[in-house]
């Protein structure tokens, strides 16, 4: 901007520009601007633009003829540049310069660059063109040869919350610190981005923009959610980590959202790793303290894996019927094969647990000791297949499975048993996620009901459900027990 305040200051403005940078950077913005100084009447051109005059009032309101916007995206043949042609030669009717602005120009057809190419060549001397695109790299060289270009960069965090204070002041609502810089990060270098976040934000004069407002409609995490998801991640903590996705998520965080934030935050502890803590972040000092000890602890490899993982899921399509699945499944592919617990000792080593009802045990121990090693010994005296003597041995049954599918236990760890049908046990998951992952397990159903028939001396089945879906069967002996002790009858219906 200031090469272009001295161009104006010295009355040498040129007669193409191309302005080039992410959207919401100014473009378009400051080619206004450009159209205010070159036509503002204030006798002092180094005051130009004034935003006194008529003429920069005419501008700011929209009623200024001579200037004229080109939206390239919806005109893009060769016959809207041909007609542009065609009325450039007639003289300004209030100013002394058309100022053309072209918006993402670099959506004009091959046939139309070569038609304004030839305009731009030899343009008359009262016609300012200022090209706006966000994709220079389309715009023909034989363009951006007649043009002056200027390339607008990002805002930082720090510009755009100066930015929203000076607009909180002007129009008398306060936000407090943690909203402003929720709004800031949410921008991601677009001010336009971040006015607009503050547009849904306010909702009377005098109003105040609390952190949670900010974070109910925006759909972000809080930074607390986001940085603990990645220590839950190099604890190898599955549990939490997926109690922290599912938090946020209840309280209103979008979750591709969630995937955009993981992304920015792992991106930044990547640049931490790589170039140390001298390099610029926009942090808090305790929020980069917090995140040089992450950033020492994590893998390389593993922080470019989980960028990439966390990156895939945000672009993944949010109309899903499950639509956190992405964000689950970027979380959970992180964690290792292995639990990051130590796994307990098998149960015929380990002691017998004191909560166990007394006749089950021995049934267990009997049928692991004379489990049969040839087809003709006779199998020992099946027990009652039941919940409690399932549970008894679910660690056991885990371990096994261990060892023949390295993934299994941590995927169980995620399930428990749940019920009996006849002789199927029942493994309820708390979350879809994790049943789908087992259905999905090839092998993973026949081989829990191999072990559990070994255990129990008996065929075995084994299915899996959604806890939430599923209602456990009752029993009519047990119902009848818990009749007769409270004196009822139970009817054969």
């Amino acid at each position: 901007m200031r090469t272009l305040q001295n161009s104006v200051a010295a009355d040498r403005v040129g007669h193409a520009y191309l302005f080039c940078g992410p959207r919401g950077t100014g473009k378009t913005t400051s080619a206004r601007l450009l159209a205010k100084a070159v036509n503002c009447l204030h006798e002092d051109v180094g005051q130009r633009p004034c935003d006194e005059c008529r003429i920069c009032q005419a501008v700011a309101t929209g009623r200024f003829l001579d200037l004229i916007e080109i939206d390239a995206a919806s005109n893009t043949g060769v016959d809207d540049i041909r007609d542009l042609r065609d009325k450039i030669n007639f003289a300004p009717s209030d100013g002394r310069f058309k100022v053309y602005i072209i918006d993402e120009v670099h959506m004009l057809s091959t046939a139309a660059f070569n038609a304004l190419l030839k305009t731009l060549e030899e343009p008359p001397p009262h016609v300012k063109f200022v090209l706006a695109t966000t994709e220079e790299h389309k715009v023909p060289i034989t363009i951006k040869s007649r043009c002056q270009q200027f390339n607008f960069r990002l805002l930082t965090e720090a510009e755009i919350i100066a930015r929203l204070q000076w607009l909180a002041a002007q129009e008398a609502f306060t936000m407090e610190p943690e909203a402003l810089t929720m709004i800031a990060r949410q921008g991601a270098g677009s001010l336009r981005d971040a006015e607009s976040l503050l547009d849904q934000l306010v909702m009377a004069p005098d109003d105040v923009i609390t952190a949670e407002r900010a974070q109910n409609v925006l759909g972000v995490a809080s930074h607390t959610a986001v940085m603990s998801l990645v220590n839950a991640w190099l604890n190898r903590d599955g549990a939490a980590g997926l109690g922290i996705i599912h938090q946020a998520l209840g309280t209103g965080t979008d979750a591709r959202q969630f995937c955009r934030q993981m992304v920015a935050y792992l991106r930044q502890l990547l640049l931490l790793q790589a170039a140390g803590a001298e390099i610029p972040l926009e942090a808090t000092a305790e929020e980069k303290i917090e995140m040089l000890a992450q950033a020492q602890r994590a893998p390389r490899q593993g922080l470019i894996e989980a960028v990439k993982r966390f990156n895939e899921a945000a672009l993944m399509p949010s109309s899903s019927w499950q639509p956190q699945l992405p964000l689950e499944l970027a979380f959970i592919e992180l964690l290792p094969p292995e639990p990051a617990a130590a796994v307990p000792a098998p149960l015929a080593a380990a002691p017998r647990p004191q909560a166990e009802p007394a006749p089950e045990p021995v049934v267990a121990q009997t049928v692991v000791a004379a489990a049969p090693t040839n087809a003709m010994a006779p199998p020992p005296k099946a027990a009652a297949l039941t919940l409690a003597l399932i549970q008894s041995h679910w660690r056991e049954m885990v371990n096994r499975a261990g060892q023949e599918n390295k993934n299994l236990p941590a995927l169980l760890n995620m399930g428990k048993p749940l019920a009996v049908e006849g002789h199927t046990a029942v493994i309820g998951f708390d979350y879809p996620i994790f049943k789908m992952k087992f259905d999905d397990t090839r092998g993973a159903a026949q081989l829990l009901a191999d072990i559990l028939g070994e255990l129990m001396g008996q065929p075995c089945g084994i299915r899996a459900v959604n806890t939430s879906d599923y209602t456990i069967p009752v029993d009519k002996k047990d119902f009848e027990a818990l009749a007769n002790e409270f004196g009822g009858v139970v009817s054969e219906d």
